[in-house]
């Protein structure tokens, strides 16, 4: 969930803050007055694509930082190699501040303890001419691991961002999530069944390639299999050749050079003699000054490894023989390796992988009939366990869709939306249609009211109508959902009355299980909030926008001004009588 935002130099907010509730925090203001800017700033931090029209007319760059406590399903490995969390403002992060954006706060609702929330720190910096910054947690990161690690976390729920709802890919998702443990456990049998066919489909693939490969492709293999398999390379067995014939093709020149350094060393007039001869002037002259005994000592240790070198460099020079048949048969075999690297190479390793390669193609080809009778089989049984996974899937989802649909239908009511009702059919689809998502198609309908036909929600649903929907779908996912924090604007649209107050209502039920954040002009469901943000601009030459946190004297004055657009006396007291009824 969302600890904390700041917001630097985007559109009309030269610096603003908002701590929002762990449940529901409202934004209110005039319209125009920037509350659509700090939309912008979310979804920069969820990873979204950035335009450098955002940045404030006059600044070099915008910045957003925020605070997240995500949970560790959701943060794609946010906690692995990045730098210890800190504040938004670069100082070590203690607990948050009372009343806001505690960790603790929704244990329960998670259904995980405090400990398992990951703490992140973003900052995503767009510069004037649209260069995009992002650090996480102080390290340096890309935007695509921004979406990744916070934008799971954070459903921005729009009146033209409805791509989850009006996408009806996703409808089999949502049903799933709501579904439970029987579509969770027939779900993981389908995603198996899936993996195991689509793997024993592509071996089969390749074994009737193969099959049907070209006379020119099998002949050029099996001449390069022959020509391999005749010499028969090991792995590491051309280095030893190598090493062997450089010793023994030097033989004489290794044994005249080793000859000698033992007569350079031991031989008369050697050093040997030299090493005696200084060691033994030293020694008298140490009579006279001890110093030079250290020195006479050191030259006889040189002499008694000299003695050694040269002693055996006398061996190895006695040592150093060949065979001639030996060496013919070396040289002939190194012959042999060279010819299959200047084919196959230039590495040994190629040799060995395009030996492996002629001698699959010709095997497949040779006993075409057999391979491709078992890959059939293979391919037979994992389309025979999938269509058992996919009537399973099938049949659980199709039991949990009616439910489900009566649950925010359930929810539509309460919001007001009369009779009308969503509905989700569950159809099984012919074998060639079948992906990774399942074996049939979910989609969610609308009908508008009782006796009316039901249509696609995508076709027939207004903005605000979907807005609605929405919010029913999010309100029956509850703690299924696996996103943290939602974020609505103009989920109000087009709402007043009995309905506001009903919207109201289903917003504060959704932020028992969720963190709520709501761009409204409705002063009944402001009433609602735990967190109360108003979003003004200035009239200044250079208009900017602001934003303070709201409450008491200051929050009932701004109630009654969504009331009757002025704190008159009758719209504060209206404004008590809708805070009273909330608390």
């Amino acid at each position: 969930m969302i600890d904390e935002i700041q917001v630097e130099d985007v559109a009309l907010i030269r610096s603003a803050s908002m701590t929002p509730s762990a449940h529901l925090t409202v934004l209110t203001g005039e319209t125009g007055a920037g509350k659509t800017a700090l939309l912008s700033a979310a979804k920069l931090l969820m990873g979204a694509r950035a335009d450098k029209g955002a940045v404030r007319e006059g600044s070099a760059a915008a910045r957003v930082s925020g605070r997240f406590y995500l949970r560790a399903s959701l943060a794609g490995g946010a906690s692995d190699g990045l730098a210890p969390s800190a504040d938004i403002g670069g100082a070590a992060s203690p607990a948050t501040s009372a009343g806001h954006a505690d960790p603790d706060a929704r244990g329960d609702a998670d259904g995980a303890e405090a400990g398992d929330d990951l703490e992140l720190v973003v900052t995503r910096r767009l510069s004037a001419d649209g260069r995009s910054r992002v650090t996480l947690n102080g390290a340096m990161a890309s935007v695509t691991e921004l979406a990744e690690r916070v934008g799971p976390s954070i459903d921005l729920c729009g009146q033209h961002e409805h791509q989850a709802l009006m996408a009806s890919s996703s409808h089999g998702r949502l049903l799933d999530a709501w579904g439970g443990a029987a579509v969770a456990e027939a779900r993981a049998a389908w995603d198996a069944a899936w993996t195991d066919a689509v793997s024993a489909a592509a071996a089969y693939e390749r074994v009737c390639e193969a099959a049907s490969a070209s006379a020119t492709a099998l002949d050029e293999a099996r001449f390069a299999l022959s020509q391999i398999e005749a010499v028969n390379p090991q792995e590491g067995e051309y280095e030893e050749l190598v090493a062997y014939l450089s010793r023994t093709e030097n033989a004489e020149a290794l044994a005249r050079a080793a000859h000698g350094a033992s007569e350079g060393l031991a031989g008369e007039g050697g050093a040997l003699d030299a090493l005696g001869a200084a060691a033994s002037l030293l020694e008298d002259a140490a009579r006279h000054d001890e110093a030079l005994g250290a020195y006479a000592q050191s030259l006889r240790e040189a002499g008694f490894i000299v003695e050694d070198v040269a002693r055996d460099m006398a061996s190895y020079a006695e040592d150093v023989e060949f065979d001639p048949a030996e060496l013919a048969a070396a040289q002939e075999r190194a012959a042999a390796f060279q010819g299959l690297l200047r084919s196959w190479g230039p590495r040994l390793e190629d040799v060995l992988a395009r030996r492996d390669e002629a001698a699959e193609l010709v095997a497949s080809v040779d006993d075409a009939d057999r391979v491709r009778r078992e890959a059939r089989e293979r391919l037979d049984a994992a389309e025979e366990a999938l269509a058992v996974a996919a009537d399973a899937l099938h049949l659980a989802r199709a039991a949990a869709a009616p439910a489900f649909a009566a649950a925010v239908s359930a929810v539509m009511e309460r919001l007001e939306m009369g009779s009308a009702a969503l509905e989700c059919q569950v159809d099984l689809l012919e074998r060639s249609r079948w992906s990774k998502s399942g074996p049939d198609a979910v989609e969610f309908f609308f009908r508008p009211g009782a006796g009316m036909q039901a249509r696609p929600l995508a076709r027939i649903a207004s903005g605000g109508e979907v807005s609605r929907v929405m919010l029913a779908v999010k309100v029956v996912l509850g703690a299924h959902d696996e996103v943290d924090t939602l974020i609505f604007d103009e989920v109000d649209a087009g709402v007043g009355g009995a309905t506001a107050v009903a919207l109201a209502r289903v917003l504060a039920d959704l932020a028992r299980t969720h963190q709520v954040i709501v761009v409204t002009h409705l002063a009944q469901v402001a009433a609602w909030a735990d967190t109360h943000y108003v979003v003004e601009k200035s009239d200044a030459e250079a208009p900017e926008t602001t934003l303070r946190e709201v409450s008491g004297a200051d929050r009932e004055a701004e109630l009654a001004r969504m009331l009757s657009g002025d704190a008159t006396e009758t719209s504060l007291a209206h404004a008590r009588e809708m805070l009273a009824a909330a608390s």
